[in-house]
C-alpha cells in the first residue's frame, strides 16, 4: 500500500491536529485527588479557597499534598479560609519536582518558590521551601528559615506528568509563620477606596452616589472583575453621563463589571468571548467581547472598544483593571458608524447577532466550541486519509 503526497500532507495535518488538541488541554487537580479518599479535606479547601482554579492554570507546578489527618493538624487551629489559602498555597511549588528529581537534588538541596511567595504576603524569601536529601534515601521539606529541622518527609508520589505537574503527598504540613499570620480576603477591600488611590476616584464617586457601589461589593465573595475608567477619562465623558436616565446611569455603571473573576493571564490565553455584566438582565443582554492580540486586551461592546492599560488589584475572587475609555453599551448608545448621540437613557439600542454568554460558562462555551469544532477537522482529516490511500 503507497501513499500519495496528498495522503501524506494530509496525515500530516491529522498529528498536528492530534498534538495540538493534546496540548491545549492541561490537568485538573480536582480531578486528580477525588480518585483518593485520604485527600479529600485537602481538595475540598483546594476548591473553596479557589487554589485549584488558579493551580489549573499554571504550565509547571508540583503540589505537596496532605493526608486528612495532616489537615485536621491546621483546621483543628481554626484559621480564617484566607488564611488557609496561604498556608495551602505554600504547599505549591511553582516549579516541577517529581520523584526522580527529588532523589537527585543538586548538591543535596534546594530552595524552590511557592505561590505563596507569589502573593506578596512573604517578605524576603519566606515563601520559599527548603528541599534537602536526608539519611536513608529520604527527602525532607520545610520552610526556607528551618534551622537544619525537618518535620515533613516525602510519602509517595500521587501523579507526574514530567515538566507538567507533579502531586507528591508529604507527612506534615510546613509550618510558616508568615503564610499562618491573620489574613484578609478580598470581600474586606473597598473597592472604590482601592479605585480612588489609583487613578479612577471619579468613576468611584459615580458608583458611591449612584449606591452602584453595593452591587459590586455584594458580587465579590463569588467572584467580580472590575473595568474602571480614569479620572481624564470621566471628565471627558461626563456631559454625555449626565444626559442618561437615572435607570441608565446605573445600567452604565454595572457594564463595567463581571459577575465572575477574571485576571489579565486569563484574558489572553482563552482568545475571544463574550462575557455578561452586572448589568445583564430581562431581554437587555449588557454583554461585551473580550479580544487580545498579543499583550493587548481590548473589550468591543460595538459601539466603543476599550483598552486594559493596567491592574489595580489581581487576588481571587476580586480583579481591577484601569481601561482608557468608557465602556458604552448598545442598550443605552447608538452603534459604531452610526450616530455617535445616545439613545435615550435605557432605550434599546440596535441588536446584536451575537449570543450573550453567561460569565460563568463563557470560558466552557468557548473551549466547547473549540472541542467541537475539532471533532470535526479531525473527522475530516480522516476522511480524507481514507480518499487518499
Amino acid at each position: 500500500m503507497k501513499f500519495s503526497a496528498t495522503a501524506a500532507v494530509v496525515l500530516s495535518l491529522y498529528v498536528y491536529v492530534i498534538l495540538l488538541f493534546s496540548t491545549a488541554y492541561g490537568f485538573n487537580i480536582t480531578q486528580i485527588l477525588a480518585k483518593h479518599d485520604d485527600f479529600s479535606t485537602f481538595n475540598r479547601y483546594l476548591t473553596l479557597t479557589h487554589l485549584a482554579a488558579e493551580i489549573n492554570r499554571r504550565q509547571t507546578i508540583t503540589v505537596l499534598v496532605l493526608n486528612n489527618a495532616a489537615m485536621n493538624d491546621i483546621l483543628d487551629k481554626h484559621y480564617s479560609l484566607y488564611t488557609i489559602k496561604n498556608i495551602l498555597s505554600y504547599h505549591v511549588l511553582a516549579d516541577y519536582f517529581g520523584t526522580k528529581k527529588l532523589h537527585h537534588l543538586n548538591k543535596g538541596t534546594t530552595l524552590t518558590a511557592t505561590m505563596f511567595q507569589a502573593t506578596g504576603d512573604a517578605p524576603g524569601t519566606s515563601g520559599y521551601v527548603n528541599m534537602t536529601a536526608l539519611k536513608g534515601g529520604k527527602v525532607g521539606f520545610a520552610p526556607e528559615d528551618n534551622t537544619g529541622r525537618f518535620d515533613s518527609t516525602f510519602v509517595k508520589s500521587v501523579l507526574e506528568k514530567p515538566y507538567k505537574i507533579s502531586v507528591i503527598q508529604i507527612s506534615h504540613h510546613l509550618s510558616s509563620s508568615y503564610a499562618e499570620a491573620p489574613a484578609s480576603g478580598p470581600t474586606d477591600v473597598n473597592i472604590t477606596t482601592l479605585m480612588a488611590k489609583q487613578g479612577c476616584k471619579a468613576f468611584a464617586d459615580l458608583l458611591d452616589s449612584t449606591g452602584a457601589d453595593a452591587t459590586f461589593a455584594l458580587n465579590v465573595e463569588t467572584g467580580l472583575t472590575v473595568f474602571c475608567p480614569t479620572d481624564k477619562v470621566i471628565q471627558g465623558f461626563m456631559p454625555k453621563y449626565k444626559n442618561l436616565s437615572k435607570d441608565g446611569k446605573m445600567s452604565l455603571l454595572l457594564y463595567h463589571g463581571v459577575p465572575a473573576y477574571q485576571n489579565l493571564g486569563m484574558f489572553r490565553s482563552n482568545g475571544n468571548g463574550v462575557l455578561n455584566t452586572l448589568a445583564t438582565g430581562g431581554s437587555n443582554k449588557y454583554d461585551f467581547t473580550v479580544q487580545n492580540s498579543g499583550e493587548d486586551v481590548t473589550l468591543e461592546t460595538e459601539v466603543v472598544t476599550a483598552k486594559i492599560t493596567g491592574t489595580m488589584y489581581d487576588e481571587e475572587p476580586l480583579s481591577v483593571f484601569k481601561v482608557d475609555k468608557v465602556l458604552l453599551p448598545r442598550e443605552l448608545f447608538k452603534a459604531a458608524g452610526k450616530s455617535g448621540s445616545e439613545s435615550s437613557g435605557g432605550a434599546p439600542g440596535p441588536n446584536s447577532d451575537d449570543d450573550g454568554v453567561p460569565s460563568d460558562q463563557a470560558a466552557g462555551h468557548r473551549n466547547g466550541g473549540v472541542r467541537r469544532s475539532g471533532a470535526w477537522l479531525v473527522a475530516l482529516i480522516l476522511t480524507l486519509l481514507c480518499a487518499c490511500i
